[in-house]
C-alpha cells in the first residue's frame, strides 16, 4: 500500500509556501528608530522656585488653640492628681479577685484616670478638625501641628500610665 497525499493537502501546502516569500519590504525594520535613541543634553538647572508663604490660620483659630491646649493641660493636671491614689490602690489591690472589695476600689481609680484623659481628648479632636479645616484652605498649619503635638504628648503619657495600671489590676 502507497500513501498518496490528497490533492487538497498539496494545494494548501503549496498556497502556505507562497505566504512566506512576500517582500521584505513591506515589513517595519527592527532597526532603532530615532525617538529610541539616546540623545540628551544637559543645561544648567533650574532655579529654585520662591517660596511663597502660606497664609495664617484666621486670630480666631489661633485663640482657639491657645484655649484648647489649655483645656488639655487643665485634664492632665486632674489626671496626675489622681495617679498617685489610683497607683497606690492598684497596689494595695494586688492579687485580689476579680470584683472583690479592692478590685473594685482599684478599678474606679483607673476609671477616674480614664475619664481625666477622655477631658483631653475632646482638645485634641477639635485641633484635628482644625488642622484638617487649615490644611483644606491652604492655610499655615504650624501653630496648631504644634499644639495638637503637645496634646498628643500628654495622652500619649497618659495610655502608658491607665496600660501599666490595667495590666496590675488584672494580674
Amino acid at each position: 500500500m502507497s500513501f498518496r497525499p490528497a490533492p487538497a493537502a498539496i494545494l494548501i501546502c503549496a498556497l502556505s509556501l507562497g505566504a512566506c516569500a512576500q517582500d521584505t519590504s513591506e515589513f517595519p525594520s527592527l532597526a532603532k528608530r530615532p525617538a529610541e535613541r539616546v540623545t540628551a543634553t544637559y543645561g544648567t538647572p533650574p532655579a529654585p522656585a520662591v517660596q511663597v508663604p502660606l497664609p495664617q490660620p484666621s486670630a480666631q483659630v489661633l485663640g482657639a488653640v491657645d484655649s484648647l491646649v489649655a483645656k488639655a493641660q487643665q485634664a492632665d493636671a486632674r489626671f496626675r492628681r489622681g495617679e498617685a491614689t489610683a497607683r497606690r490602690l492598684v497596689g494595695q489591690s494586688g492579687r485580689a479577685r476579680v470584683g472583690s472589695e479592692p478590685w473594685a476600689v482599684a478599678t474606679m481609680a483607673v476609671s477616674e484616670l480614664e475619664a481625666a484623659r477622655g477631658q483631653a481628648m475632646v482638645p485634641l479632636a477639635e485641633l484635628d478638625r482644625m488642622f484638617a479645616e487649615a490644611m483644606t484652605r491652604g492655610e499655615d498649619v504650624t501653630r496648631v501641628a504644634d499644639a495638637r503635638d503637645r496634646v498628643i504628648g500628654i495622652i500619649a503619657r497618659q495610655d502608658q500610665t491607665l496600660i501599666g495600671l490595667l495590666r496590675q489590676l488584672d494580674n
